[in-house]
């Protein structure tokens, strides 16, 4: 490994134990703020998406269809990835009406196992795209594709559920757990 990945995971090591400490405890949940986190994030990852299609030394071929294969496969196991995420965290009204959300500790561990992936992939992927006619420029940017849409469906799966038990029904995911 380059010392490249080993920044990543050094990342890791030291964010994790904030990360489950931070998510010990319910968090207050405004669902009519959550449209910010995606409203900031998607621009920004277009920003890089044209970034990395500007950077020298990259292959500028238009994409194939093999490319834009990659590209929504990225972007759809982003999806199901922020659905699946979405769904484990925990919703619930207190008296006050004020609504808590707590992250599962199966989500933590989709994202450390997500990021481990990734890093896993990229070293593998990228190296050896040409040899297996790939477009390096198509991989990298499914794994941006991939944490866009595992953000946005994040939310709206948090946000489609903190209606439903603000109008006072019941967290399907709580239910479940129960």
């Amino acid at each position: 490994m380059t010392p490249q990945q080993y920044a990543p995971l050094i990342a890791l090591v030291i964010m994790l134990p904030i990360i489950l400490l931070r998510n010990r405890a319910p968090r207050t949940l405004r669902p009519e703020w959550m449209w910010v986190t995606p409203a900031i994030i998607v621009p920004l990852m277009g920003l890089a998406l044209w970034g990395t299609s500007l950077e020298p030394g990259v292959d500028h071929t238009p994409f194939d269809a093999i490319a834009w294969a990659i590209l929504a496969l990225g972007l759809g196991l982003g999806c199901a990835a922020g659905w699946w995420r979405g769904k484990m965290t925990t919703i619930e009204r207190h008296a006050d009406g004020t609504l808590k959300a707590q992250a599962s500790p199966l989500g933590v561990i989709l994202i450390i196992g997500l990021f481990l992936g990734r890093s896993t992939l990229r070293s593998v992927l990228e190296p050896h795209a040409a040899a297996w006619h790939l477009n390096a420029l198509a991989v990298a940017d499914a794994f941006l594709l991939f944490v866009v849409g595992m953000i946005v469906v994040q939310r709206i799966e948090m946000f489609i559920r903190a209606r439903r038990v603000l109008a006072g029904g019941t967290d399907s995911h709580v239910e479940a757990a129960a």
